[in-house]
């Protein structure tokens, strides 16, 4: 059974099926399911918690939110993630080109620290458009984010991508032969099930007024803190200054710390 599960990706092909030649990936499936699962059950949680917001005018939102994470998560992986950040900005028609020498790839490379950026630009817009409490709609995501997460990074697993650093774990998995941490899903359970619970408990002595989400802001990136010293570095980026440790992930996730703490801090005094 050890020498199954080490062996994995021997014997799972990431591609689920091929439609009239679109080859569609586990990876693709997972993150419309995750989707789908956070979707369901924010409108269960307002349904619940009897939240001053309809659920149809909820999942108008949906749709600018996902274009707004969409949008977010593909220009930050190019400017913090891709080396050819200088190609993309004198050719920005080829940022969302799923095509390569006239065969379908799919898009590859997104950021979640720039999906946040676009999912607050977007609520934001939103917000104004619509007459509704940007805080209201930041913590109802802050508890069903992190729940379509988990099946996000089973994606990112299924699809052998982003994978993590050499170990002599026994549950180790080899990835070109090499026994590697199951880091993906190690994010599922500290980025996705770990925080769900958290601030679905914690949901329980707040008034939904901004604080989970921005509670959420911080403790994402603490545990992908913790995540990054069991992934491997960005290939093309590697450690950064000389360090051993340092990753790029670590370096935009400590950002976001300190902003979701001057956040944090600000919005306790506003609602005092």
């Amino acid at each position: 059974m050890i020498d199954l599960w080490q062996n994995i990706y021997l014997y799972f092909n990431p591609v689920a099926f091929d439609l009239v030649g679109i080859k569609v990936h586990w990876y693709g499936i997972m993150y419309a399911l995750a989707f789908i699962v956070a979707v369901v059950f924010a409108n269960w949680l307002i349904d619940k918690d009897k939240l001053k917001i309809s659920k149809e005018l909820f999942n108008d939102y949906v749709i600018w939110a996902e274009i707004g994470v969409i949008l977010g998560a593909r220009l930050g992986y190019i400017l913090f993630y891709d080396p050819h950040t200088n190609y993309y900005i004198t050719h920005p028609w080829q940022i969302f080109n799923p095509f390569m020498d006239g065969t379908f790839v799919g898009i590859s490379g997104m950021s979640y620290h720039g999906a946040l950026a676009g999912f607050i630009i977007s609520t934001i817009l939103f917000c104004k458009k619509h007459k509704v409490s940007f805080w209201l709609i930041s913590d109802i995501a802050a508890i069903a984010v992190p729940l379509g997460y988990i099946f996000g990074r089973i994606g990112n697993f299924l699809n052998q991508e982003l994978i993590g650093r050499a170990t002599e774990m026994s549950w180790g998995i080899y990835v070109n032969g090499i026994l590697r941490h199951p880091s993906q899903l190690y994010e599922a359970f500290l980025e996705g099930f770990l925080i769900f619970i958290i601030i679905y408990l914690y949901r329980n002595y707040k008034k939904f007024d901004g604080e989970l989400g921005i509670f959420y802001i911080i403790l994402y990136s603490l545990t992908r803190i913790i995540a990054e010293n069991y992934r491997q570095p960005d290939i093309q980026l590697g450690f950064l200054a000389g360090t051993s440790w340092l990753t790029m992930g670590i370096l935009v996730s400590s950002f976001f710390i300190f902003l979701g703490l001057i956040l944090y801090i600000t919005r306790r005094q506003q609602i005092r």
